[in-house]
């Protein structure tokens, strides 16, 4: 392999947040483990990111645009992160990242179970060193059982943890989210996991592993859907834009061609959206006068309100509901985003310093904390470019570096 050239180093900002001093090794990729390197670098915690030395993360290439290789994904799922670029197939890729993990209080990896152990890096081996460190481990099925080996995408995950079957309009195939909730999901409940772990470390001195499957992170958000068969018998089936029973609770359209979701299932809000259709004697119609009776009458309701949203236009049904406290909203687009008061109020959307696109606009670092915030520092870097600085920091001098360089075992 050729002498590949250093890569520029970055000047890091300083680290911010309430995990500032938390070190992090991050050795996943595409989404489910890194999202959890996100979450904890916007905390503050110190991200060294570890990728292949050739391409790098397949994320670089992922999303519907890109510039100068990387996409602008990348630039939001690997913020606040330092790119190592290091191969594992080596010996001495192993050996480099072994050191890196022993100064490390959390390693992240969502590669397929068994893959630390081919590289020499399982738990056993990596705890005799640094017997506190938190192995947060996101995989499809878990490190166990008889699907732990299979190929597990955030998709599949969906399916069996229940998601996918109700996603969508009865009359058609089981749909997606449109976004990777099954990865994120895993993600959140793996940093909930490693930071209840860092916790417990505080008190017997010891780390421990974090098994998230994607299945069973979506199963756990998936309400009341088990008991509702195995109690009741009650299959959830696909219930497009309603939940079944809750009433109203839609989205309903406007006279200038908008879809607006009003929210008023409570007897007590329900009384207000009859008071600003001005029908208040509709409250207590004993058709509609209680949840269950909305509930049995959902669609006649839905189409009895869609004549009022269809009077007005989309900015006089928010006003005219918001002056009642009825819940309202607008369904965003990012335009509507960068555009809306509460947005900017709130710093929701934040502009990033990114050398290959510019001034990039991302959503921030949630959520907020009073005294040491969330925040995003950078983004997502180029390939390589901290290997060189964090390898000085270990104590390898140039030459070694060089000659690693050559070897095709950094970049």
């Amino acid at each position: 392999m050729t002498d590949a050239p250093p890569v520029p180093e970055a000047s890091a900002p300083s680290t911010t947040g309430p995990l500032s001093g938390v070190r992090v090794v991050e050795m996943g990729q595409l989404i489910a483990g890194p999202f959890c390197g996100q979450i904890l670098g916007d905390m503050g915690a110190e991200v060294v990111k570890i990728e292949e030395p050739r391409h790098g993360d397949p994320l670089r290439q992922w999303g519907q645009s890109a510039a100068d290789g990387d996409s602008l994904w990348w630039s939001v799922l690997a913020r606040n992160k330092k790119s190592v670029a290091l191969n594992l197939r080596s010996d001495d890729g192993q050996a480099i990242a072994r050191r890196l993990i022993d100064e490390a209080d959390i390693l992240i990896e969502n590669f397929r179970p068994g893959s630390l152990e081919r590289w020499g890096l399982g738990y056993e081996r990596l705890a005799e060193t640094n017997p506190g460190l938190v192995l947060m481990r996101v995989s499809g099925f878990g490190q166990t059982g008889p699907y732990a080996e299979r190929p597990g995408y955030g998709s599949i995950g969906e399916a069996m943890g229940g998601l996918r079957y109700v996603v969508g309009d009865p009359s058609t195939p089981p749909s997606r989210v449109g976004i990777s909730i099954g990865d994120t999901l895993a993600a959140m409940f793996a940093t909930i996991g490693g930071l209840s772990a860092l916790h417990e470390r505080s008190v017997s001195g010891r780390g421990q592993v974090v098994d998230a499957s994607i299945y069973e992170s979506v199963l756990g958000v998936m309400e009341s859907l088990v008991p509702d068969w195995a109690v009741a018998g009650v299959q959830r089936e696909r219930s497009g834009s309603i939940l079944p029973k809750i009433a109203p609770s839609n989205v309903y359209p406007t006279r200038d061609g908008q879809w607006m979701i009003i929210a008023a299932n409570q007897d007590t809000v329900f009384r207000r959206l009859c008071t600003a259709m001005g029908e208040p004697e509709l409250a207590d119609d004993e058709r509609f006068a209680t949840h269950l009776a909305r509930g049995e009458r959902q669609q006649m309701l839905d189409e009895r309100i869609a004549e009022f949203s269809l009077s007005l236009e989309a900015q006089e049904l928010e006003d005219t509901l918001t002056a009642h406290s009825v819940p309202i909203g607008k369904i965003f687009t990012p335009q509507d985003m960068l555009e809306d008061v509460q947005f900017r109020h709130r710093g929701s959307i934040t502009t990033v310093d990114d050398s290959r696109h510019g001034r990039v606009r991302m959503q921030n670092a949630f959520p907020r904390l009073s005294r040491t915030d969330s925040a995003v520092r950078w983004s997502g870097p180029r390939l390589g470019e901290h290997t060189t600085r964090t390898l000085q920091e270990l104590g390898y001098d140039d030459e070694v570096i060089r000659g690693w360089r050559q070897a095709g075992v950094v970049r």
